[in-house]
């Protein structure tokens, strides 16, 4: 990685510019450039995170073309057509993946040679599709997986028993979507299990919470229109990782090769150790049964839409 610490956003909607907005704003990086199909809108968007940096730390903000993807540290592809209310996000397959195969082989004629992190959708499937047209090793090609679900779940547990958020541990694991789950078994809030907070807390009360974590997606939908600002975050919160060589433990999409959980060839979220390099481990959860079993649905209806949706993959 080089010492410039540069960027290349590729998707200048929702999600790409509030990722921009927070890389600028944390101070996240020495270099950002920003492409897609509306160059005024990259332009525009460039200049007046240029207008911010007085008030922030000095970085290198302009509106990109491919070419500038050569020498660059992380490409993050949020660009794709958005979710519509009622959609799941698996129903974006088809044409997001038509889109992303055009970035990826404009991108790789280029001669990249960084890490690839995704957050369009549905990411999981994204993700294991530039794993497999980069032909780039696994650990440089990162999906926002459940980082998005785990924040979802920390803060909606902090309110419900008044705790702030950051003294909530635990993960939504698996697919970025309707499959995903809680491991309730590993929830520890100041190191204490979820029942000795709420005692109450029974096996209809954590699934109707794990729908209402589940769902928070589509009712921002319906309200304003798109997610953004949590999935941004989610973003610089691991390319902060990957520049500072932090080795966090992160809740994001990687491949599953297997050699944990027990399942292979599909990409899914989970905790990982994330640094310079991208990926370093996966942070195995241990699950119980009744986990073990959910992660194996989502990874197998994942399996089913890569083989449903473009077998040429697997060739």
């Amino acid at each position: 990685m080089s010492n410039n610490q540069k960027v290349i956003l590729i998707g200048d909607g929702a999600v790409g510019s509030a990722y921009a907005f927070a890389l600028v704003n944390q101070g996240i990086g020495h270099e950002l450039g920003i492409l897609d199909v509306d160059k005024n809108r990259t332009e525009g968007d460039a200049l007046d995170l240029r207008h911010a940096l007085p008030f922030l730390s000095p970085k290198k903000v302009y509106s990109a073309e491919y070419c500038d993807c050569a020498d660059a540290d992380i490409i993050c592809i949020t660009a794709g057509t958005a979710q519509k209310p009622g959609e799941t996000r698996l129903d974006l397959v088809t044409r997001n993946l038509k889109i992303l195969k055009s970035i990826i082989d404009s991108v790789m004629a280029t001669g990249f040679d960084g890490i690839f992190l995704l957050a369009a959708n549905p990411v999981d499937i994204l993700t294991y599709a530039t794993y497999k047209w980069s032909g780039f090793p696994a650990e440089r090609v990162i999906g926002s997986g459940t980082s998005l679900d785990t924040a979802r779940l920390r803060q909606t547990l902090a309110e419900k028993i008044n705790i702030e958020a950051g003294s909530v541990h635990g993960y939504v694991l698996g697919e970025h979507g309707d499959t995903g789950f809680i491991a309730w078994s590993n929830i520890r809030i100041g190191n204490l299990p979820i029942e000795k907070w709420i005692p109450d807390f029974t096996d209809q009360a954590k699934e109707d919470f794990r729908v209402a974590v589940r769902d928070a997606a589509y009712s921002i939908i319906e309200k304003k229109g798109s997610t953004s600002y949590g999935v941004a975050s989610a973003l610089a919160r691991i390319t902060r990782a990957i520049f500072r060589n932090e080795n966090a433990v992160l809740p994001v999409s990687a491949y599953m090769d297997g050699s944990h959980y027990g399942i292979e060839d599909v990409y899914l979220g989970t905790p990982a150790v994330i640094g310079r390099e991208g990926i370093n481990t996966i942070a195995e959860v241990p699950l119980n049964e009744k986990e073990k079993a959910e992660l194996t649905h989502s990874a197998n209806t994942l399996k089913k839409i890569i083989a449903d949706s473009f077998t040429p993959l697997n060739k």
